[in-house]
């Protein structure tokens, strides 16, 4: 059992901690949490699973007042048990721990008011680790899902849970209940599909899992970087990692920027070259958007080479003002594309603060360089 400790967090995630506005203080809290409970990882994996659990339980009480309408909040809630899954699945715990967890969870996704645990559902087959227990929770399911999503013709349904029952008979290898059972729901959605997906690459029909995954994508249109990432994630545990690069690498991202994007391939592919991973990202078409991936990995001649691709013009005109000092060369470079950007470009009104910053990086550059001439005559 995990001993007694004081997490700080706790106090943070008190049942109304915060209000409507309350979601840039939240995500960063979130953030906190999870580096609190990462440190404890290093030295007691017990411990710190029994405190992702803990998390989890005060997630939607004290997130519930907090205006969702941006979303932002859902991104950070999902990053956080991204983030901390994989602690709770791994821990080294015994049987008893692990049943009173998943009791504790259960309850906590039982009260859950918008599903911020969906994803603790899905994994909920690992997070039981012992088939015995997975058992029990599917024998506990099982009879009150199949007659719920048996009535579905009667109007909508849902049955809170389902996932956990079937993730718990994915884990336990009862495939044959596990297919019986979305033929007796009335609206396929992936959220479902994806368990006997997921049934067939644990019995090695990798490509059937594949294939079935991607029929969600045509015929019920479903998002497609979940079944691009899983399809990626089949093939990876397959062995099969060009093709899942090739098919799937770029598709498969849930990131939040290109940047970010960029460096989870690589860290998921570290034998790929990293400059090739970037173009094979940029593609031929949107080249722009990649401006900032190309510079932060220090790759300047495809940021130049970006830019001049409709790259964002405040992106450039700051990266001109980063760069003036230790680039001057390539901060003028820059400066001038976000000045012609800025003039020409058609039905967009020149923006104030950016052109001036621009100006100022062609300015410095150019006196750096020894040509302060050029630098006036350029932005007149």
């Amino acid at each position: 059992m995990a001993k007694k400790h004081k997490w700080i967090f706790v106090a943070r995630f008190r049942a109304g901690a915060y209000g409507w506005h309350g979601s840039a203080l939240a995500t960063k809290r979130l953030k906190e949490a999870i580096t609190e409970i990462k440190k404890v990882a290093r030295t007691d994996a017990v411990l710190a699973a029994d405190g992702v659990v803990i998390l989890m339980e005060r997630l939607w009480p004290a997130l519930e007042k907090i205006d969702t309408s941006s979303g932002a909040l859902g991104t950070a809630v999902n990053r956080t048990l991204d983030e901390l899954l994989s602690i709770l699945i791994e821990a080294p715990a015994d049987l008893a721990t692990r049943s009173q967890w998943t009791d504790r969870l259960y309850e906590a996704v039982m009260d859950d008011g918008v599903d911020y645990l969906a994803e603790v559902q899905t994994a909920w087959g690992d997070i039981c680790a012992f088939p015995e227990l997975a058992n029990r929770w599917a024998d506990t399911l099982l009879a009150p899902l199949r007659d719920c999503w048996s009535k579905a013709g009667q109007g909508f349904v849902w049955f809170k849970g389902a996932a956990i029952c079937l993730s718990s008979l994915v884990k336990t290898g009862r495939y044959a209940e596990l297919e019986e059972l979305p033929s007796l729901h009335q609206q396929r959605s992936w959220y479902f599909e994806r368990f006997g997906a997921e049934a067939l690459a644990r019995q090695g029909h990798v490509d059937e899992a594949v294939a079935r995954a991607e029929a969600c994508l045509r015929e019920i249109n479903q998002p497609a970087w979940q079944i691009f990432g899983f399809c990626e994630r089949v093939l990876l545990q397959a062995g099969r990692r060009d093709e899942a690069y090739r098919r799937y690498a770029r598709g498969g991202s849930s990131q939040t920027s290109n940047l970010a994007a960029y460096r989870a391939i690589l860290k998921k592919y570290p034998e790929r070259d990293s400059r090739q991973v970037l173009l094979d990202l940029a593609g031929t078409a949107g080249r722009g958007k990649w401006f900032a991936a190309a510079k932060e990995a220090g790759f300047l001649d495809l940021a130049l080479e970006f830019a001049a691709e409709s790259a964002n013009t405040g992106t450039l005109a700051r990266a001109a003002r980063d760069f003036v000092t230790s680039n001057p060369k390539w901060a003028v470079q820059v400066a001038v594309i976000a000045l012609r950007e800025l003039i020409t470009a058609p039905s967009l009104e020149p923006q104030r603060q950016e052109t001036i910053m621009a100006c100022e990086a062609l300015l410095s550059g150019a006196r750096a360089t020894g040509k302060i001439e050029w630098g006036r005559s350029e932005i007149e």
